[in-house]
């Protein structure tokens, strides 16, 4: 199985970047339900390369929860909830949720773009108040200097018309700690909504399926029409919608 490691942080701070963010999504895919992004940031504006090993294995010392830190499918449900106070731990974390509503007005790749953007103004919301807290003048202009900033997504598509740079790396959950991270909260926080919406709308099943479109999802639909949180704009939804005018 391959493992996260930190390699591409520690090569991009050795560029001269001071924050780097991960950036993941959870909820593209169902038909019911909002799109999660998180971004997330190691809790060090120098990173910490002197705490972490470069042996082959590129394992972090003294913390087998770091192991954890990795892909979010490559967890079990149980796995991903453990791990998810962890990340907070050790991160700044940033969440942004777009609704069933924002998916269907403006599509679902540009509502995953809004997601994202605010996420990555949640982290620095709550990076900011920090070094206030402490009384950090200098790295609050570090955060200033978009320079210093650089955002690394999951897959090959960066966001339009935003100011910070941006990588994007194929496989980035599996490969890069800081976007594994974010893929795990951005997946326990839209499957805890999802949970939520099953106890409204318990005839669908959303505590097992989140909302995909599972065989058991597709009865459901065809027995009791689309509810309140289904994507009107998904074509299963779209279908039966139209059937029933």
């Amino acid at each position: 199985m391959v493992k996260s490691t930190f390699d591409l942080e520690k090569k991009l701070i050795s560029e001269g970047y001071k924050i780097i963010i991960g950036i993941d999504e959870a909820g593209r895919g169902p038909l019911a339900g909002p799109v999660v992004a998180c971004a997330t940031a190691v809790r060090n504006f120098q990173f910490p390369i002197s705490n972490f090993q470069t042996n082959s294995n590129d394992q972090i010392s003294n913390d087998k929860s770091w192991d954890l830190v990795r892909d979010s499918k490559a967890l079990s449900e149980k796995q991903r909830e453990e791990i998810f106070d962890f990340i907070h731990e050790n991160f700044y974390v940033g969440v942004g949720i777009c609704d069933h509503k924002t998916i269907d007005r403006i599509n679902i790749l540009e509502a995953t773009y809004l997601a994202a953007k605010i996420a990555v103004a949640d982290l620095f919301r709550k990076l900011d108040q920090d070094t206030r807290n402490n009384d950090q003048t200098n790295h609050k202009s570090q955060v200033s200097n978009h320079k210093q900033v650089i955002l690394l997504f999951d897959g090959n598509k960066k966001i339009p018309n935003f100011s910070y740079e941006q990588k994007t790396v194929v496989g980035g959950d599996r490969l890069v700690k800081s976007i594994s991270a974010a893929s795990i909260v951005a997946k326990v926080t839209r499957d805890r909504i999802m949970r939520e919406m099953h106890e409204k709308y318990l005839m669908y099943g959303f505590d097992s399926h989140k909302g995909y479109g599972t065989a058991q999802h597709l009865k459901m639909l065809q027995e009791h029409g689309p509810c309140e949180i289904h994507r009107k704009s998904f074509k299963p939804v779209k279908v039966l919608l139209k059937k029933k005018m």
